[in-house]
């Protein structure tokens, strides 16, 4: 291989710093072609470290400017000092000292936007995970917690606003028309929840007084045309501020909470302490220009980074192993918030079709890793599905277990043990223990071990006895450096139904061997198992239901959660049975008892019509394809559009009542019961336009064009932009963008609904959009729209015959590695999957990886996962 190796780090070499910093002073003097950032560090060797002759180790960027460097006022030559790649080590240095370190940056060519870099004009930051080692040289891991106490200069007329973390204690005129502000940070922190902003903002301010009386300044900062988006958010970060009390008893400790809108950033948004820099799409809400789920999405990323504050701030990760201590415990909270403020069991639903469509199967590819990962090559490839969404159902499985008071009480342990600490997973366990008694060291391997359990149900009754026998197998495929895996401690949540719908047992059943059985007494008659409910594990269900069962649960369960599954295995498999027939050339059909199952749905005014739109949306193609043992691409396109078509055929005058009924010409408000209600109607109305008929496309084109809202609006613009009406859908989409093209967020979603439309010539569309004015390779937001809208939501057109979407993800990969190694690396995904795909489409998706690691110099992000995949 041409490329060059790149350095593996392991968790079982960690070994505690031997330097720590216990103060860092900060001046940035910000320039337009170049800034100058002054650090000095109090170091002292760690008393905990018995070996006082290992050197002080810094990291720093390669790239990075070097200008000087003194310890306690003494300049050091180059011969005092060694840089080998990002580090840089000093010898023989006493035991307490002040290191002086100046570096020279270059924001404007910081095309990764990592460390220090800019965003249509203004300064800012991203530092996690190793991102302070691009401003200076430092110890950069995060178990160096350190006080911060930063200084910004700047142009007063281009950068009015000077922001970093903390508080505000200082401020004044440089002259030349430059000023200055100093930030005090007393929390101690580590190096990654650094930041700094500094531009031209405008700002909405709001107080809010904590439990305790103390009043919070609270103000987010956006560009001035986008000052009216932010009232959304400003609500929602009041809200989380006072579920985190009421249900976790945690208060805001600073006098300042900031959010800082960007437009160019790699993740969604950044818990930096104190000032929170946000990507635009999960901050910026106005009903015009802002759709529902983006309304939701604006909730639970403010509440996620809100409540970073002590699940990932005061209480902070030893090392990247770790991340998921942070990551998941905050993710859990964040669902249960949004759970809180909407409905519960749609947010229950919407959490795990994500984790079985895309967790599921990362659990299953090349990139396979416990959420506590063992070894990584370059730690933003492990910001990943599974430290974050499996690492939160990790945490609702100690929920389960120990239940809600016992759970507070270890949460609160936890916080009171190692506030201003960096600590590990197993602390967080041993928190749990601690309360609850229990030993958890079983439960612990859901940490340690990769992949997704299956757990395999049968059963038994016997009418003389009237005892019903539940048998559970549980077992874990091997994946990447683990072949055997040992049983899980998996609570399991079941209930027992009777044929008329009656609930006979409800409880909780907890796996620990490979092998159980769990009787059941005075058990009438027969019943059928609802297994899993609320997706009690993360794990792969496997029971023999029929389909009059499935059919029973979806009309009966007293579980949200299952009455939706219910209906979901019946469609998958509904829908396998037609994929089948499709390969075998044989006519596809919509059985009757499906159509029927539907139409009571739709006509049930008397359910939730969030809860109803769940139910009544086919399994995705994604889902279907992480569900087969070869991918069949063309099958699973052709199966689901045939049970489209026939359901919206057989259900035509349901569809139109449902729409009608949801059509309600009130007011756009984003509240669930409205947000409900806009869901079912616009699913009524893609299941009309799937009819193809003019009436219907007359429909979507009123809506399209008095709608108030985007929710409305776009939903409209998708279904005439995939259909057969080409004249209509290219004349929709030029008014589109000429109405919002100066909206950066609205161009996103305009990119993503051409990029996802399956229609002939798919490829040429994209190639045309990626030369189109609108169209910015240097900002993630519109990466991830076109690029990946293409690849992961358009599969019939990616996996095309020839090849040509793989060749074309490839071209990109290369050029964007040299730019943005870690979207390059995020975007890669859709490749390393070869080995699931047919023979045929599985060698042209080797081909191109093969042809990417062939290139010289490939950054560590991009190397790591084409290397891992082609094994």
């Amino acid at each position: 291989m041409s490329s060059k190796q790149h350095e593996t780090i392991y968790l079982e070499d960690y070994q505690p710093p031997a330097w720590l910093i216990s103060h860092t002073e900060l001046r940035f003097e910000l320039e337009e072609e170049q800034t100058l950032v002054r650090a000095q560090l109090s170091v002292q060797a760690n008393p905990l470290v018995s070996d006082k002759r290992r050197p002080l180790e810094l990291f720093g960027d390669v790239d990075m400017e070097l200008c000087r460097l003194s310890i306690d006022g003494e300049i050091l030559e180059a011969c005092d000092y060694q840089r080998k790649g990002d580090r840089l080590l000093i010898e023989n240095v006493p035991e307490s000292f002040t290191l002086e370190c100046v570096t020279r940056l270059l924001p404007h060519e910081n095309t990764a936007l990592e460390g220090l870099y800019k965003s249509d004009g203004m300064f800012c930051t991203q530092c996690e995970a190793e991102g302070f080692r691009r401003i200076t040289f430092f110890p950069d891991r995060p178990d160096v917690m350190s006080i911060f106490r930063t200084t910004l200069v700047a142009d007063k007329a281009l950068y009015p606003v000077l922001l970093s973390n903390g508080n505000p204690i200082e401020s004044g005129e440089d002259g030349e028309g430059r000023h200055w502000v100093t930030w005090d940070d007393p929390w101690p922190k580590p190096s990654y929840l650094f930041a700094l902003v500094a531009g031209d903002l405008a700002m909405l301010e709001d107080r809010y007084t904590t439990t305790s009386g103390r009043e919070v300044a609270l103000r987010i900062y956006a560009e001035p045309k986008d000052l009216d988006k932010l009232d959304y958010a400003m609500q929602s970060l009041k809200n989380a501020m006072r579920w985190d009390e009421d249900v976790y008893g945690r208060e805001y400790d600073l006098d300042i909470y900031m959010i800082v809108a960007v437009d160019f950033f790699n993740m969604g948004a950044m818990e930096n302490k104190g000032l929170n820099i946000f990507n635009t799409s999960c901050v910026l809400a106005h009903p015009k220009t802002t759709t529902d789920q983006g309304f939701q999405r604006v909730e639970g990323v403010v509440a996620h980074e809100y409540f970073h504050n002590w699940s990932g701030n005061r209480v902070t990760c030893r090392d990247w192993f770790q991340l998921s201590l942070k990551e998941g415990f905050t993710v859990f909270r964040d669902a249960e918030f949004s759970a809180d403020m909407n409905s519960r069991t749609v947010k229950r639903i919407e959490d795990v079709s994500l984790l079985r469509t895309a967790q599921f199967a990362e659990d299953a590819g090349p990139m396979a890793h416990p959420v506590r990962p063992e070894s990584y090559m370059e730690i933003s490839n492990f910001y990943t599905l599974t430290v974050y969404e499996k690492g939160a159902e990790v945490v609702r499985m100690l929920h389960t277990l120990l239940g809600a008071d016992l759970f507070r009480k270890g949460s609160d342990l936890y916080f009171e043990r190692h506030d201003g600490q960096a600590v590990t997973t197993d602390d967080f366990v041993a928190a749990m223990e601690a309360v609850s008694g229990r030993d958890l060291g079983q439960f612990k391997r859901w940490y340690s071990q990769a992949g997704t359990p299956r757990l395999e149900v049968s059963d038994s009754y016997n009418p003389e006895t009237c005892e019903y026998t539940l048998t559970v197998r549980q077992s874990c495929p091997p994946s990447p450096g683990q072949d055997h895996k040992q049983p899980y401690l998996i609570p399991l949540n079941i209930g027992l139904l009777a044929e008329d719908g009656q609930e006979l047992y409800s409880g909780m059943l907890e796996l620990t061997k490979e092998i159980q059985q769990f009787r059941f007494d005075n058990i009438a008659s027969r019943p059928v198992p609802s297994l899993l409910r609320g997706f009690s594990a993360p794990v792969k269900l496997e029971y023999d239901y029929s389909d009059e069962q499935l059919l029973m649960l979806l009309s009966n369960d007293p579980d949200g959660f299952n009455r939706w599954d219910a209906g979901q295995r019946l469609c998958i498999r509904l829908l396998q049975q037609q994929m089948q027939r499709y390969r075998d050339g044989v006519p596809m059909t919509c059985p009757e008892t499906l159509v029927t199952a539907w139409r009571q749905l739709l006509l049930d005014e008397s359910l939730d019509p969030a809860m109803v739109t769940q139910c009544l949306r086919l399994p995705s193609e994604a889902q279907l394809a992480e569900l087969a043992g070869v991918i069949d691409v063309a099958a699973i396109h052709d199966a689901r559009e045939f049970m489209r078509k026939a359901l919206a055929e057989a259900l035509e005058q349901e569809w139109l009542m449902a729409y009608q009924r949801c059509d309600t010409g009130e007011a756009y408000s984003p509240d669930a019961e409205s947000t409900g209600r806009r869901s079912l109607k616009n699913l009524a109305l893609a299941y009309l336009m799937a009819t193809g008929r003019e009436p219907w496309l007359e429909l979507t084109r009123q809506q399209y064009e008095q709608s108030d809202n985007m929710t409305d609006q776009l939903a409209a613009l998708s279904l005439v932009a995939h259909s057969e009406f080409r004249e209509t859908a290219e004349e929709l989409l030029q008014e589109f963008y000429q109405q919002w093209q100066h909206e950066s967020l609205v161009m996103n979603q305009w990119l993503a609904v051409q990029a996802s439309d399956p229609t002939e010539g798919a490829l040429e569309r994209v190639k045309e959009l990626a030369q189109h004015p609108i169209f910015d390779a240097r900002n993630p937001n519109k990466l991830r729209s076109l690029i990946g809208s293409f690849c992961a939501q358009n599969l019939s057109s990616f996996h095309a015959e020839d090849g040509s979407g793989y060749i074309w993800l490839a071209d990109w990969i290369l050029k964007l590695d040299k730019q943005n190694p870690q979207v390059a690396a995020r975007l890669l995904t859709p490749l390393t999957r070869w080995k699931r795909y047919t023979a045929e489409r599985g060698s042209l998706m080797r081909a191109q990886l093969q042809r990417i690691i062939d290139t010289n110099e490939l950054s560590a992000d991009v190397y790591e996962v084409v290397s891992k995949s082609l094994i």
